[in-house]
């Protein structure tokens, strides 16, 4: 069974319903005794870094997180969910975050649209991870106002660029972040789902 951590921010039905037509049982939950017997836990999320921390706090799943993360459970952040996985925010101001890797999240700012919203493409920079076989790249979909500035460049597995180079996806072990929507992102973005709920990312 998939866990989809449900804390009040995030595209749980979406999620849960691309699982589904892959062929995997997965189920939106806040409770810690199902989350922590999961074969495999999604974090979503869509909304602000402070609100979801407090969110996480409120109903106590920091630790539970933790304890996932410890124990070895296969761990998938999405959009705002990867973004938690780091260090903290400077969304609204500064916010901690989950401190699984070394980064903080900022803000893009230039002279172009913000947010970085729709397709763009998936540079993969670690092709030998076992996440993207049968995968050599493609388009994928983005709705983001705030990037990760990762300190481990060692878990940067994939980019893309918005007038930057922008973290795609990161990775350590059984932990990963998809900066992007996969349930939104076509076949490429179904495969990389279906890659995770079948375990083959370490």
């Amino acid at each position: 069974m998939i866990a989809i951590i449900d804390y009040g921010m995030g595209n749980l039905h979406s999620v849960q319903k691309a699982l589904e037509r892959l062929g995997f049982e997965a189920k939106a939950t806040d409770g810690a005794k199902e989350i922590l017997s999961a074969d495999k836990v999604i974090l979503p999320g869509v909304g602000a870094f402070g609100d979801a921390m407090e969110n996480l706090r409120k109903k106590e799943l920091i630790p539970v997180i933790h304890q996932l993360i410890e124990q070895g459970t296969p761990f998938l952040g999405i959009c705002l969910g990867m973004q938690l996985l780091f260090d903290s925010s400077e969304e609204h101001g500064y916010h901690q975050g989950l401190g699984i890797f070394r980064g903080h999240v900022k803000r893009f700012a230039g002279d172009y649209k913000i947010p970085h919203m729709g397709w763009n493409e998936l540079k993969i920079l670690q092709k030998d991870h076992p996440l993207f076989a049968g995968i050599e790249g493609g388009h994928v979909y983005f709705v983001h106002s705030y990037y990760v500035d990762v300190e481990e460049k060692s878990i940067l597995l994939a980019t893309t660029d918005y007038y930057q180079e922008v973290p795609a996806i990161v990775g350590k072990n059984h932990v990963i972040g998809m900066q992007f929507h996969p349930e939104k992102s076509g076949q490429v973005g179904m495969k990389l789902l279906d890659r995770f709920a079948k375990g083959e990312i370490v």
